[in-house]
């Protein structure tokens, strides 16, 4: 079969899948197209002239794409993106199965981005973060920066690099063996110390020098290992960002405003999405831009006017109750929800439903809630339903953090704990759901007629 008939077999499928309402076709036709012809990526990645941009992370990499892709919007630039999230070699062939342009740009999964910056010979490649996350899928996280190590070490100087410079072992991609920047290399991180953690937390992951193995020193954290640190035995150490945020000022969920420093003049940012780690995802997406030739203001208002990527600080109404929703997956990216949910409940106590799920996307290995800090919302709560197939195992956590036992309820199904909460909710409700639960929360609400299949 020759490649533009298994490319329109493909097509077929993806319309067939969505006609049939089982699902997006945001996967299927790329492992279709795949199975047919495995470099089908590079062939028709060929097409992207104008250059391809790859971002990764463990946290932010879809937040982090959508702000770029908001951005070239605003410049008239369409590239094509995998917006519905699917991030691994299939969700990038349907992609560009599917959308016409001569820009590429893919949120990649952490342990699929070497095979994909190998077949899109990308541009630049942006490197948000990489915490300890699926355990029993990618193992500790050190082998992933190998893995990141050798595929940076891989590319040529045609290959630019957006960096965060508080993540050592993402700041480390960027310097050679005498610690020389490489080139075109750009980073970005925060230079403002008042938003640093009072003490480091238990989701801190970075502890020890990737080039002698000895333990960091850190002045400061500001997300679990993210930072400002050095190694006292081979003087390895942070540096400096390129792109910082100088001044940041946190206003719960309706978000931030910061002063950011960049190579082309200063940034005032105000970003209506929550927390630091926003904050984090807004400087990758700034330094980004400035590599792919947007002047700064131009980046700052369309930043302004960004919309919540899918279950990232979405906010629905449900039954007369707004419903905002935080996904949580990790210990850091949990911490940082929690800390934001903290400054909501400073006026009066919150109502919570957490949906934790052990499936295959989540990681069957859910000892990670014993590593959030829940206790950063004890006294803070006034409900929460707990929800999913490990629903009790997340009550228990609440219960060790301190939680009022008779504040905790356990509702194992996705639709009877939502609606439980949402009855004894007033006003507002703070939904946090691992993934899987996220992709359940959102197909209740679709058929409910609140929202809109995420793919569209």
């Amino acid at each position: 079969m020759l490649f533009g008939a298994k490319v329109l077999a493909s097509r077929g499928i993806g319309a067939a899948s969505r006609a049939s309402g089982r699902g997006g076709g945001t996967t299927l036709p790329g492992r279709i197209l795949l199975r047919l012809q495995p470099d089908a990526i590079a062939r028709l990645g060929a097409g992207l002239d104008r250059g391809t941009t790859l971002v990764s992370a463990t946290n932010g990499k879809t937040t982090t794409a959508g702000m770029i892709a908001a951005v070239l919007a605003a410049e008239g630039r369409a590239p094509v993106h995998n917006r519905a999230g699917s991030n691994m070699t299939w969700g990038v062939a349907t992609a560009l199965l599917e959308q016409d342009g001569n820009e590429g740009l893919f949120e990649v999964d952490e342990a699929w981005l070497p095979r994909v910056a190998e077949q899109l010979e990308p541009s630049l490649i942006v490197l948000c973060n990489l915490f300890r996350d699926q355990l029993d899928r990618y193992g500790e996280m050190e082998a992933l920066a190998d893995e990141w190590a050798r595929a940076v070490a891989a590319r040529g100087d045609g290959t630019g690099f957006a960096l965060n410079a508080d993540d050592p072992l993402i700041a480390d991609l960027g310097r050679d063996s005498d610690e020389e920047p490489r080139p075109g290399v750009i980073y970005f991180g925060i230079d403002d110390d008042s938003q640093a953690l009072p003490e480091l937390q238990h989701a801190f992951d970075a502890k020890h020098c990737r080039r002698c193995g000895h333990p960091y020193a850190y002045e400061r954290a500001f997300v679990g290992h993210l930072g400002h640190y050095s190694c006292p035995n081979c003087g390895a150490r942070r540096p400096r960002p390129d792109v910082a945020a100088t001044r940041i000022e946190l206003d719960g969920m309706r978000g931030s405003r910061s002063t950011i420093r960049t190579p082309a003049g200063e940034i005032e940012l105000e970003l209506p999405l929550p927390g630091v780690y926003n904050v984090y995802n807004a400087l990758a997406a700034i330094a980004a831009s400035l590599r792919l030739g947007v002047a700064p203001d131009r980046i700052a208002a369309a930043l302004g006017e960004m919309r919540a990527a899918f279950g990232r600080v979405e906010t629905i109404a449900v039954d007369g109750v707004d419903l905002s929703i935080l996904l949580i997956k990790n210990p850091a990216g949990a911490n940082e929800v929690l800390r934001t949910l903290r400054l909501e409940a400073e006026d009066e106590p919150i109502a919570l439903w957490i949906a934790l799920n052990d499936r295959i996307a989540d990681g069957r290995d859910v000892s990670w809630i014993w590593d959030a800090d829940f206790e950063l919302l004890d006294g803070a709560v006034r409900r929460v339903v707990c929800a999913g197939t490990r629903a009790p195992e997340m009550a228990l956590r609440l219960k060790y953090a301190g939680w009022p036992t008779d504040r905790i309820e356990v509702v194992v199904g996705i639709e009877a704990s939502l609606d439980r909460a949402v009855a004894a909710a007033s006003g507002s409700l703070y939904a946090l759901p691992t993934y899987t639960a996220l992709l359940e929360l959102h197909k209740l609400l679709t058929a409910r007629g609140l929202a809109e299949d995420f793919w569209r």
